[in-house]
C-alpha cells in the first residue's frame, strides 16, 4: 500500500519531457506547435468559490461554534476555510479527536492545519474556558 502511494505521489509531481503534466496535454501542445499557434501553458491561475452549506456541530450559549473532528477530510477542510472567509465574525473552534493525526490530502497534522488557517483548537475535549468565555457579542453578529 505504501509503495503504491509513493508511486502515485511521484507520478503526480512528474512532468513529460516537454514540461506538460501528462501525455495528452503534450499531444495537444504539439498539435498547436505544428499549426504554429502561439499559446501559454498553465500561466493563468483563477480562484473560484464553491457553494455549499455548513451545519456546525455545536453552538454554545456564548456564540462559540465547535466543530468536532475525528478524521479531518479534505471537503471539511475546504468548507471550514470557506465559511471562515465568508463569515469572519464567527468564532469557529475545532476539537480534534487526535490533534497529531494527519489531515486528509496533506502532510500537515490537525493542529498544524488549525494554526495555519488561524482556528482555535483543542485536543480530545472542550476546554472549560470555552464554555465560561462570554462572547455574547459574537452571538449577536452571527448573521
Amino acid at each position: 500500500m505504501l509503495q503504491i502511494q509513493l508511486l502515485w505521489n511521484l507520478k503526480k509531481r512528474m512532468r513529460t519531457s516537454k514540461g506538460f503534466r501528462n501525455q495528452f496535454e503534450e499531444r495537444l501542445g504539439s498539435f498547436l506547435d505544428d499549426k504554429r499557434i502561439a499559446y501559454e501553458y498553465e500561466t493563468l491561475v483563477l480562484g473560484y468559490t464553491l457553494e455549499g452549506k455548513y451545519k456546525p456541530d455545536f453552538i454554545l450559549p456564548n456564540g462559540i461554534i465547535i466543530e468536532a473532528k475525528g478524521f479531518f477530510r479534505t471537503h471539511a477542510q475546504r468548507a471550514l476555510r470557506a465559511v471562515k472567509k465568508q463569515h469572519p465574525k464567527l468564532d469557529i473552534r475545532l476539537v480534534f479527536y487526535n490533534q497529531n493525526q494527519k489531515v486528509q490530502g496533506s502532510k500537515l497534522k490537525c493542529y498544524e492545519w488549525a494554526v495555519k488557517y488561524k482556528f482555535k483548537f483543542a485536543n480530545g475535549s472542550i476546554p472549560e474556558e470555552w464554555i465560561t468565555n462570554d462572547s455574547t457579542k459574537n452571538k449577536k453578529k452571527r448573521n
